[in-house]
C-alpha cells in the first residue's frame, strides 16, 4: 500500500529532486519504558510514554512505538508529532515511518503546519526528500483567508506550490472558485487554473478552464475563450484581465462583449469594460451592434465607446460613440460619416462630419443627420445644414434633387412618405405621367420651403411649395447642364451593401469631393 501511494505522487511543475544522500539511522532519544522480546514483538522495541526519535535534523514524538532498528523504520501511536527546524511541524494520531526512504505516513486527525499554512487530512504521505506532503481521500488547506478543499492533493514545502484535483473548492471572503485541477502558489498567493472552472466574485461569474487567478490582488489573467459574465452582460475574448476590486477587465483577439439586457453586441480584437460605470470600448475590427430592434443595427469605426447611465435602476440606457470612418448597416437603412453617436434612450442615431445615409433609393448629406427609430423602424431623418436629397430614377441619369439649409423625412413601415425642406430650397424633380408611367419634363424650382408626398412604393407623387419660381423643360429639351444641382453627387460606390461590407472603407472619387466644394 505504501509504495503504490508513493509512486502516486509526483513534483510540481520545474521542482527537481535533490540526490538521495546514503541512508541515516533512526535514533531513539527518549522514552520512559522500553521492552524487547525479539520473537514475540516481531523484532520490535516496545517503546512506551513521552517516546522520542531524531532523524536527519527532524525530531518525531508519540505515546507509544514499535521501534524496527534493523529496517530503520517505526511504528507510532497517540499524539504523533513530526517537528522539522522552526518552520514545519506534522501532528496525527498514529504514524508509520521509513528512515531509509525518509517517509511519514500520518494517519487519523493530521494536521501538517508550514509557516502561515496549515493542511487537514484523515491520512497523509510527507516525503521528506521531495519535501512533499500529499493525500488521496480528502483534504483542507488552509492560506491565511483563503480555504482550498478537494478530494486528493499535494503541498510541497520546499515551493509552497500546493496541487489539488478532484471536487476542488477555493474559498476566500471575496470569491469561490470550483474546478476539478488547481495549482495554487501560497507564497505569492496565485491560483493557476488548468481545467473547467467557475470564479464568482461579487456580481461577476468567470468561466475560464486555463488561467491564473491572484487572491491577494483579485486579479485574473484568463486564456482559451474564457468568459466574464455580471448582471446580463458577458465578455469573451482569447485572452481575458479582470480585476475585481474595480470591476475593470481587458480582452482580447476575437473579443464579444454582449449586453442582454439592453440587446447590443461589441466586437473587436481590443477591448476595456468597467463594471462600476457601465464603460465598454472597443477597437481593432471594431464592430457594434444593436438587436433591440426587430431588425438588427451593425456599425463598425475605428474605435467604439459604450457609456452607460442611471445603472442598476429600470430607466438605464446606453449612448454609443463611434469614431473614425464609421459605417452602418441595416437592411432599411445604411449609413456613413466620420463619427457617430447612438442613444438607446430615444433610439436617435446622429452623424457627424460628412455624413452620408440611404433608405432604398432615397440618399441624403448634410453637415449633421439624425435619424429616430421607433418599433424598431425608420421614424424620421433630420439633415442639418448644408442638406441635400436625392432620389434615383428608373430613367438613366435621372434623379430627383432637393437642397436646403434643412430638412426632415418621415418613414412608415421603412418606407419614406414625406419629405421637408425650408430655407433656401432648390429643387430640380420629373413629374410623371398617370396614365404610363412615363416622365413628362424636368421642373426645376426655388422656394423658402417645400414639401414632398411619396405613394406607397416612394415614389413621388405630389409637392406642396407657398411661393416658388421654377421652370419646366420636356424630357427633350433639357439643358444638361440642368439635369443636376450644384453640389449634386451620388455615392453609391461607398455605400455599404451588406452587414459585412460595413469593415471594408471606400473613400469619394476626387470629383465628387469637389461637387460638395459649391454646394448652396
Amino acid at each position: 500500500m505504501l509504495v503504490v501511494s508513493y509512486a502516486m505522487a509526483l513534483p510540481a511543475p520545474g521542482v527537481t529532486a535533490p540526490p538521495k544522500s546514503n541512508p541515516k539511522r533512526v535514533y531513539l532519544i527518549h522514552a520512559d519504558e522500553l521492552r524487547y522480546d525479539r520473537w514475540r514483538n516481531n523484532d520490535a522495541q516496545v517503546l512506551r510514554g513521552n517516546v522520542e526519535f531524531e532523524h536527519d535534523g527532524a525530531h518525531l514524538y508519540c505515546d507509544s512505538a514499535n521501534f524496527f532498528e534493523s529496517s530503520n523504520s517505526f511504528e507510532a501511536w497517540g499524539h504523533v508529532r513530526m517537528v522539522q527546524g522552526d518552520t514545519l511541524s506534522l501532528t496525527s494520531e498514529q504514524g508509520y515511518y521509513d528512515g531509509n526512504q525518509q517517509m511519514l505516513e500520518a494517519r487519523e486527525n493530521v494536521v501538517l503546519r508550514h509557516r502561515k499554512t496549515i493542511l487537514y487530512t484523515d491520512e497523509l504521505f510527507y516525503d521528506r526528500i521531495w519535501s512533499l506532503g500529499y493525500f488521496q481521500d480528502g483534504g483542507k488547506l488552509i492560506d491565511g483567508g483563503t480555504t482550498l478543499t478537494s478530494d486528493w492533493g499535494e503541498y510541497h514545502t520546499d515551493s509552497k506550490m500546493a496541487i489539488f484535483y478532484y471536487s476542488v473548492d477555493m474559498i476566500d471572503k471575496q470569491f469561490h472558485l470550483t474546478t476539478d485541477s488547481l495549482y495554487y502558489d501560497t507564497q505569492v498567493k496565485r491560483a493557476h487554473i488548468v481545467g473547467p472552472s467557475n470564479i464568482v466574485s461579487g456580481r461577476s461569474h468567470i468561466y475560464s478552464e486555463l488561467g491564473y487567478y491572484n487572491t491577494v490582488t483579485e486579479e485574473a489573467e484568463l486564456l482559451n475563450r474564457s468568459r466574464l459574465d455580471n448582471q446580463g452582460r458577458t465578455l469573451v475574448g482569447d485572452s481575458l484581465w479582470h480585476n475585481g476590486k474595480t470591476g475593470i477587465s481587458e480582452a482580447f483577439v476575437n473579443v464579444v462583449f454582449n449586453d442582454t439586457v439592453n440587446k447590443s453586441i461589441l466586437m473587436c480584437d481590443y477591448g476595456h469594460y468597467e463594471d462600476s460605470v457601465g464603460y465598454a470600448m472597443c477597437t481593432d475590427k471594431a464592430l457594434a451592434i444593436d438587436y433591440s430592434q426587430r431588425d438588427s443595427l451593425f456599425v463598425h469605426g475605428d474605435t467604439i465607446k459604450m457609456f452607460s447611465y442611471n445603472l442598476d435602476t429600470d430607466s438605464v440606457y446606453r449612448v454609443l460613440h463611434a469614431y473614425n470612418k464609421v459605417r452602418a448597416y441595416r437592411n432599411d437603412i445604411q449609413a456613413v460619416c466620420d463619427s457617430l453617436v447612438y442613444s438607446t434612450l430615444d433610439s436617435c442615431l446622429t452623424m457627424y462630419t460628412d455624413p452620408i445615409t440611404w433608405n432604398m433609393n432615397q440618399q441624403l448629406v448634410g453637415d449633421v443627420i439624425q435619424v429616430f427609430m421607433k418599433d424598431s423602424l425608420i421614424d424620421y431623418a433630420h439633415v442639418i445644414d448644408n442638406a441635400f436629397s436625392i432620389e434615383e430614377l428608373r430613367e438613366e441619369k435621372c434623379y430627383n434633387q432637393v437642397s436646403s439649409k434643412e430638412m426632415f423625412a418621415f418613414f412608415t413601415d421603412g418606407r419614406i412618405h414625406e419629405a421637408q425642406a425650408k430655407d433656401n430650397v432648390v429643387t430640380v424633380y420629373y413629374p410623371e405621367d398617370k396614365a404610363d408611367s412615363s416622365y413628362v419634363g424636368l421642373v426645376y424650382m426655388e422656394t423658402s420651403q417645400l414639401r414632398m408626398f411619396m405613394d406607397s412604393i416612394g415614389k413621388l407623387s405630389r409637392i406642396w411649395a407657398p411661393k416658388s419660381d421654377g421652370t419646366m423643360y420636356p424630357m427633350s429639351q433639357i439643358p444638361p447642364k440642368n439635369r443636376f444641382l450644384d453640389g449634386f453627387a451620388w455615392y453609391d460606390y461607398v455605400r455599404p451593401v451588406s452587414k459585412d461590407d460595413i469593415f471594408i472603407w471606400r473613400s469619394k472619387k476626387k470629383d465628387d469631393e469637389e461637387a460638395e466644394t459649391v454646394q448652396p
